[in-house]
């Protein structure tokens, strides 16, 4: 399903842009979001002119994926992950070939805290979105996420669980897990990389 193009304000300078361009031809900056390394290093006021510039065009087109996942990227950068996570399951919706959206929207069920205390439910939903993600496309920074959450939930509780955190480890290794990615994901997180993850 080819996705709707939509008139917008560039969120960076205001002026008049659509959705199919990657960059504004005035200001020079993203007009959708796509990766969060794209908001990673943008100043707060930035993310939250960006952010209110996807509620506005939101507003008229709720059902637009690159919009409803620019603006949950600016949500999890704000780390106001109970708004990101619904904004990251309405882009789901509609483009399943995003492995990006079902990672971050694993993130998001973390709230920013360690994993040992989230729901039971939030875990298994958050395995289901990283087992989503892998089938579109797997990455090694997928695997070594799913091994947190079932290093410091599962085993951490001594539940049982297959496979391991160490088997988890071993295929983020397989699918080319770098230094960069792993310290990433827990800056992401917001916790600490455990020791068994360094």
């Amino acid at each position: 399903m080819a996705q709707q193009i939509v008139e917008l304000e560039c969120p960076g300078c205001g002026a008049r842009v659509s959705s199919n361009m990657s960059e504004c031809e005035y200001c020079h900056k993203p007009i959708i979001i796509s990766s969060f390394n794209s908001v990673y290093n943008m100043p707060m006021p930035e993310i939250n002119k960006y952010a209110g510039a996807y509620r506005k065009a939101l507003a008229e087109n709720p059902d637009n994926t690159g919009l409803n996942n620019s603006v949950a990227m600016c949500y999890l950068k704000l780390k106001m992950y109970d708004k990101a996570l619904p904004a990251f399951e309405k882009a789901m919706e509609d483009n399943f070939d995003n492995s990006e959206t079902f990672f971050y929207a694993a993130i998001c069920l973390l709230r920013g805290k360690i994993a040992f205390t989230a729901s039971k439910a939030d875990i298994d939903k958050a395995i289901a979105y990283i087992h989503s993600a892998c089938m579109i496309e797997p990455r090694g920074v997928y695997y070594l996420y799913q091994a947190y959450l079932v290093s410091d939930f599962y085993e951490r509780k001594h539940l049982r669980t297959s496979p391991t955190s160490a088997e988890l480890i071993g295929m983020a290794m397989a699918n080319g897990l770098s230094p960069y990615d792993r310290d990433q994901l827990f800056l992401v997180l917001g916790v600490e990389v455990p020791p068994a993850f360094r």
